[in-house]
């Protein structure tokens, strides 16, 4: 009988997971063309090179919003996945995540007053991004991910990607309205997510307190490895595109931005996988390690498999995928293009290997891989704008997502005295 009750329960769980996915594929699918659509437009008005800044801003703003999610992203999953049936547990849950994400956010305000002040080059494009940067702190993606609830969230997103798509079509018209869109996009977002965090607090009745200051402590303290990870990996994509905009190449900014955001789309993919896998994966690895260990390798080759037959496509409609997005042959563009199209096949390894990390709570193996990572790519970044050459520009992501492919798999099947 309880063989039965285990066998019907793996079932049930395998059952969600592919809803979830099947799910969120069709919402992000939608997303997807909206964004190729948006993509189109904003190149195609104000040139390669104004999407270029719009895209540093859009980076720089992003990695703004790591810092303030603070990992609260990731940990608020986990969570949420406990103190789903205690409304008061998930109140404080709740509560805290947003005031250690509002107080990150108030503490990063002087340092964009001070940017605007000390780097005029791109400083509008910066200030007009921070509505970005705001969207972090009310985002409640953990949330809906906890409640496996996501495709309400994805919803949610749709209608707003549809209302920013609308306005960047009626305002964006010239290169001097280029520091507008990420101004449109940030504050749909902004919009959108509040309106997501009343939906639950009334769904679950949550009561929004003042935290208690030990409370806050104890989120700085544990997600301090996992914020550094994090940051890591956004620096891993985004600061070949500070050194480019450093470098004052604006046309190989552009044609690599343009690229990474089409790739980025393969990547929104995978961040699908993870938050249709993990409310899972948390369940199994509470079962058992081996039963974790082997839904990992199996879902790897699986997910690595079907996007290598995608960068193999990519790989081969690389001039046609320029010309669509920009209305333009970019010779550059496609060989970077062509290059980036297997950065997902890393990507999908890296992932589990990401999510055995967390729910082993090897936050300090992260965090150390985060250190090496952000060195490195440094080190790389600047070493190919210093060359220009196309063909190591393009390689960069690829590159950094090989390094970190080494080093979750040897830290995975090293044996560990203790998990940090």
């Amino acid at each position: 009988m309880k063989q039965r009750i285990k066998d019907s329960y793996k079932k049930l769980r395998a059952t969600n997971v592919l809803s979830n996915f099947l799910n969120l594929s069709s919402i992000q699918i939608s997303n997807t063309l909206l964004l190729l659509i948006t993509i189109r437009i904003i190149a195609g008005n104000v040139g390669i090179e104004g999407f270029g800044m719009i895209m540093f801003a859009y980076r720089f703003s992003l990695l703004a919003g790591t810092v303030v999610n603070y990992g609260t992203g990731q940990s608020g999953v986990k969570d949420t996945v406990f103190n789903l049936t205690d409304t008061p547990k998930l109140s404080i849950v709740f509560s805290n995540t947003l005031w250690i994400r509002l107080l990150i956010f108030i503490l990063f305000l002087p340092g964009l007053l001070g940017f605007y002040w000390t780097y005029a080059a791109s400083h509008t494009y910066i200030l007009l991004a921070a509505p970005i940067v705001l969207a972090e702190v009310f985002n409640p993606l953990c949330f809906f991910i906890g409640i496996e609830r996501i495709r309400i969230f994805n919803i949610w997103n749709l209608a707003s990607n549809v209302v920013a798509v609308t306005a960047i079509m009626l305002f964006i018209k010239t290169p001097a309205d280029a520091a507008w869109v990420n101004f449109i996009l940030g504050t749909a977002n902004v919009i959108t997510y509040f309106g997501l965090l009343i939906y639950l607090i009334n769904r679950f009745k949550l009561h929004f307190q003042i935290p208690l200051k030990a409370d806050l402590l104890k989120i700085v303290k544990d997600n301090f490895y996992l914020t550094i990870n994090n940051i890591s990996a956004n620096l891993q994509q985004s600061i070949i595109l500070f050194a480019l905009e450093w470098g004052n190449y604006p046309t190989l900014l552009g044609a690599y931005a343009l690229c990474d955001r089409f790739i980025g789309q393969c990547r929104n993919l995978l961040n699908i996988i993870t938050n249709a896998v993990y409310p899972n994966a948390v369940n199994l690895y509470k079962q058992s390690a081996d039963t974790w260990a082997a839904y990992r390798k199996k879902s790897k080759r699986l997910f690595a498999g079907v996007f290598f037959a995608g960068a193999v496509v990519i790989f081969i409609l690389a001039d046609f995928i320029i010309f669509i997005l920009s209305k333009k042959h970019n010779a550059g563009a496609v060989t970077i293009l062509r290059i980036m199209a297997f950065v997902p096949v890393v990507s999908a390894l890296n992932v589990f290997s990401v999510l055995d990390m967390l729910l082993k709570n090897r936050n300090v193996y992260l965090f150390k891989i985060a250190m090496l990572l952000v060195a490195a790519g440094a080190l790389v970044a600047f070493a190919a704008v210093r060359v220009g050459n196309n063909l190591l520009v393009g390689a960069f992501t690829l590159i950094m997502e090989c390094l970190a492919l080494v080093m979750y798999e040897y830290v995975i099947k090293k044996p560990l005295v203790h998990n940090g």
